[in-house]
């Protein structure tokens, strides 16, 4: 079943560039399982034993099931994640003609590591905005072959390289993408369009806006001397929604359970489609009862917050509490702060420890060191919009943000079994 799960993971990853593809992605699998989409500009009807799934944006997605004991006796089981990771994103008016090189300027999405990003194979992928026949649509399109790619300077230009240098990400990051000849002008819409005709056989009039990120075209991949990791882009925390989803594809009719896959998490949630927006909200009113029950029912759940922790580094073990080092393959980790970066209380992390133990699954803490900062994820915010009980959890990870991460090929297996425990408890706190 490890494996399987691992192999699972690494196509979601490969079908996932982008939170737009993430989306889809999960929408396709939910749809796959009998999952009904519901349209948010629709009247929705919705019963016991229903399993049903709203997107929006295109990037953010919530799929529930509608148990046979009714919400408000029995609560929501909610498993919380988000869809997008650090990036570098095309700029609206991209073009850039230095030396006879065609280039992209970039925009940095969240905190991502720079330097990893120099000569990696690069690809583009996104949505785009056009025009065909008068009618404006939008189109998710990836490249899939390498197109671009940052070249370091090499260190004969650049001493100072292995001492450290700040990198600039207006004048450094650009990516490129090809070699002009003469009077050849680089149009970058135009290349979109040739996009979208090949890839979908759509004739754009007029190619009007985008969101493109690029990534690495290096597939995700189970590694190591005894195959103890997967290395790959996005596992913060497309590791968490692919965990989310096959538990709840797993988990038994009988108790309301819900998957929330937020986007902007990595720019601080607030959107209409982030966990610092109203989506969640606006769901659950339109499937719950109104007023008192719905108060009666939320106070009834429990939300599990799963992003990715900071694993324990053999290079760096001073980066750490001495207590509190997560590893590898250790099994999920209680994320807890005491100044509310992280939601978790001892009641909600009791329960989830309790639940680890039931399932013989290994579980971990983690607190930062007190002289170090702390930082956060989508719990806080939907504890505090929704005034849900939460806990926030995640697998251990190395070089987490960078365009390449590193997690432990036996965690993902834990993670789904104690999530799908989670979803099956006919019991919460």
């Amino acid at each position: 079943m490890r494996e399987e799960f691992n192999q699972g993971l690494i196509d979601f990853l490969k079908a996932s560039p982008t939170p737009f593809h993430a989306t889809a992605a999960l929408a396709q699998r939910l749809q796959a399982a009998g999952f009904r989409h519901l349209d948010e500009r629709a009247p929705w009807h919705t019963e016991a034993g229903g399993r049903y799934y709203v997107t929006r944006n295109d990037s953010s997605i919530i799929a529930f099931k509608l148990g046979q004991r009714s919400p408000v006796e029995g609560g929501l089981r909610l498993v919380g994640a988000h869809t997008d990771s650090p990036c570098l994103r095309v700029k609206p008016h991209p073009e850039l003609q230095r030396q006879g090189f065609f280039q992209l300027g970039v925009e940095v999405y969240g905190g991502a590591l720079f330097a990893p990003w120099f000569d990696r194979d690069l690809s583009l992928a996104g949505r785009v905005t056009f025009r065909e026949s008068g009618k404006v649509q939008s189109q998710l399109i990836d490249f899939q072959t390498p197109i671009a790619v940052i070249p370091n300077l090499a260190i004969h230009l650049n001493r100072e390289a292995n001492q450290g240098w700040a990198i600039n990400a207006q004048t450094e990051l650009p990516p490129i993408l090809a070699q002009l000849t003469g009077s050849e002008a680089a149009d970058f819409r135009a290349l979109l369009a040739d996009q979208l005709a090949s890839e979908h056989g759509l004739s754009a009039d007029a190619v009007l806006d985008y969101e493109l990120s690029f990534y690495d075209t290096q597939a995700a991949a189970v590694i190591g001397l005894n195959r103890d990791f997967i290395a790959g882009a996005r596992l913060d925390n497309l590791l968490s929604c692919y965990a989310g989803l096959q538990a709840l594809l797993a988990a038994p009719d009988a108790e309301s359970c819900v998957l929330v896959c937020n986007d902007h998490e990595e720019v601080g949630s607030t959107s209409a489609c982030g966990a610092d927006g109203p989506m969640l909200e606006q769901v659950l009113r339109r499937v719950l009862p109104d007023g008192d029950a719905f108060v009666r029912c939320i106070q009834r759940s429990l939300l599990v917050s799963a992003d990715n922790a900071h694993a324990l580094h053999p290079n760096y073990p001073d980066k750490h509490d001495e207590n509190h080092g997560p590893k590898l393959n250790a099994g999920p980790v209680i994320k807890i702060n005491s100044n509310q970066r992280y939601a978790t209380n001892s009641e909600t992390a009791g329960f989830f420890r309790h639940l680890c133990l039931e399932n013989e699954v290994p579980v971990q803490s983690f607190v930062t060191r007190s002289d170090m900062g702390c930082g956060s994820t989508i719990g806080p915010l939907t504890a505090g919009h929704l005034g849900v009980r939460t806990v926030d959890i995640g697998l251990p990870t190395f070089a987490m943000h960078s365009i390449r991460e590193l997690a432990g090929s036996h965690d993902l297996a834990h993670l789904v079994k104690v999530l799908t425990a989670f979803y099956t408890s006919p019991e919460l706190p």
